[in-house]
């Protein structure tokens, strides 16, 4: 086993927590190592509802602060990614007869101003119901008594938000290690002395040591945990979320819809999203294996039924389906009461029993992640007994942000891209375009489109494992490019993306075949069979 270097903090996870602290701790001079077991945003960050919300639902359970906190990061998003996180209005339908009265709702909505304080959206309005049929024609009218609509954010690629502040934390000087496994953490004298990592790759084992470990593993902190101990507590007790994407239908909305499930009084989302519907989420408790997290045909038959009840003329099967995703929520352990009522606030736990200088991150949401980074870096300043700079990340942009107006004229200049294919790319690059297309533009190869569309560039391929850490096909298609997430999952570009790596990477026709079986293994377990 060769031995590695020493930092002065190691971060386990590449999840939006991890890379958020990640980036704040480089940019406040520590030096960091990420080491995460799979690929960035391959686990619970990839598998949300891809909102930036204030949580209104929260208010139900008097987590003020939490909406408060949610609302005021949502600002911050949107100053610092305006690329990526973008206004969305969502609509809430109100009926006769549902556990959320109008006064309620309406309640709610004032609340949620009032917290909304130096807000960049408009204020909530509230809509009588031949207000909301004319706009929303669709909607069931059986019952209906009107609507409120508000205002939230959306991120449609979660993964992209992640790759932004790990790229971010890179370029002050943290090391990324993906689809690396920490195997071991050896403790001595009250502290974490090692860590033990393996390469699932390579196969290359080596050492890490680091002044402070923060287990940022989301539904796996207690297995990281176990790697030093067996300690008889168990932090997180995940609650299984899942989702199932469509694509227009009859009736279909054009805001979001929030709605109130009759089955069991849950809300549940119906929101318009990558030229998709993207329909969730259900909230079960989880203790099954965490690498094989799936959509079962209950969630799936539910959130059907609720959408077909909203949007009577929908009339959606499984067949209408393209694919589900679920994921696992890292939430405090909590036996007992409903799943809907375990708290979705942060916390910060130091693991003293474990070894001095090992925090664990538990719970926390997309939308906050920025604020848990920045409190979770104060912590590890405290035990590193040293005076950290202010943290920056309120007000430095990501990367993609920058040069947006730049990287459109770029765009449209080359004559390459249709009109579709320059939002693709801004979508997902932002102001990063500019990066891609000098990239691109050194071989003629790389400068051309593979799809008949023209909205994909053969050059993103090697810019994904070059300069956005991507190691595997699945990470190029998935995590990168974006296309996993369309209605084909881009299924009809695998063996040319392929190709593309292959003659980048070196790889033989063996490695090709075997990345290409893996790619097809991966975008298989999101499909919904009509069995």
């Amino acid at each position: 086993m060769m031995s590695g270097d020493c930092y002065d903090v190691a971060i386990i996870g590449a999840g939006i927590n991890g890379a958020g602290i990640a980036r704040d701790a480089a940019l406040r001079g520590l030096s960091v190592i990420v080491i995460e077991q799979d690929d960035i945003c391959s686990g619970t960050s990839a598998a949300s509802s891809r909102l930036i919300h204030g949580g209104l639902r929260y208010l139900e359970y008097g987590e003020l602060p939490l909406v408060f906190e949610s609302l005021r990061e949502r600002i911050i998003l949107r100053r610092i990614a305006p690329h990526l996180v973008q206004p969305l209005r969502i609509t809430i339908p109100m009926y006769k007869g549902a556990r959320r009265g109008r006064w309620l709702i309406r309640l709610g909505m004032l609340v949620y101003d009032l917290l909304s304080v130096g807000k960049t959206v408009p204020r909530h309005d509230m809509l009588n119901r031949d207000q909301l049929l004319q706009q929303e024609a669709g909607v069931a009218a059986d019952g209906l008594l009107g609507a409120a609509r508000y205002y939230d954010a959306q991120v449609a690629f979660a993964e992209r938000l992640v790759i932004e502040n790990l790229l971010a934390a890179q370029a002050a000087g943290a090391e990324i290690r993906t689809h690396t496994r920490l195997k071991r953490m050896t403790i001595e004298a009250g502290r974490v002395e090692s860590l033990a990592c393996a390469d699932s790759i390579t196969n290359k084992e080596y050492e890490v040591c680091a002044s402070v470990v923060v287990n940022a593993g989301g539904p796996w902190v207690d297995e990281v945990l176990e790697t030093g101990t067996r300690a008889a507590e168990r932090l997180v007790g995940g609650t299984k979320g899942s989702h199932i994407v469509v694509g227009e239908f009859t009736g279909a909305p054009a805001d979001a819809f929030y709605v109130e499930a009759a089955a069991d009084g849950r809300p549940i989302f119906i929101i318009p999203w990558n030229g998709l519907y993207l329909i969730g989420t259900t909230d079960i408790r989880f203790e099954g294996d965490l690498a094989n997290v799936r959509a079962s045909r209950d969630e799936i038959d539910y959130l059907l039924h609720e959408t077909n009840r909203v949007f009577p003329s929908a009339g959606l099967t499984v067949a209408d389906i393209h694919y589900a995703y679920a994921g696992v929520r890292p939430l405090p352990r909590r036996d007992k009461g409903p799943e809907s009522a375990i708290t979705r606030r942060h916390i910060i736990r130091e693991n003293t029993a474990i070894a001095n200088g090992l925090l664990s991150i538990i719970g926390g949401k997309l939308t906050t992640y920025r604020n848990l980074a920045e409190q979770a870096v104060d912590r590890v300043g405290k035990l590193l007994q040293r005076r950290l700079p202010a943290c920056r990340t309120r007000d430095t942009l990501l990367p993609g942000a920058y040069r947006l107006d730049e990287a459109q004229a770029q765009l449209a200049a080359t004559g390459i891209l249709s009109g579709a294919g320059v939002r693709r790319i801004l979508d997902i690059y932002g102001g990063c375009a500019v990066d891609l297309l000098r990239f691109a533009g050194e071989s003629s190869e790389r400068l051309r489109c593979i799809d008949d569309s023209h909205t994909v560039l053969a050059g993103e391929v090697a810019f994904a494992m070059d300069r956005e850490m991507a190691r595997t096909l699945t990470d190029i298609v998935h995590r990168r490019m974006m296309l996993g997430l369309a209605s084909d999952q881009g299924r009809p570009l695998y063996e040319e993306i392929a190709s593309l790596a292959a003659a980048h990477s070196g790889w033989t026709s063996a490695d090709k075949a075997t990345q290409l079986s893996a790619l097809l293994a991966f975008s298989d377990s999101f499909t919904v069979s009509a069995q």
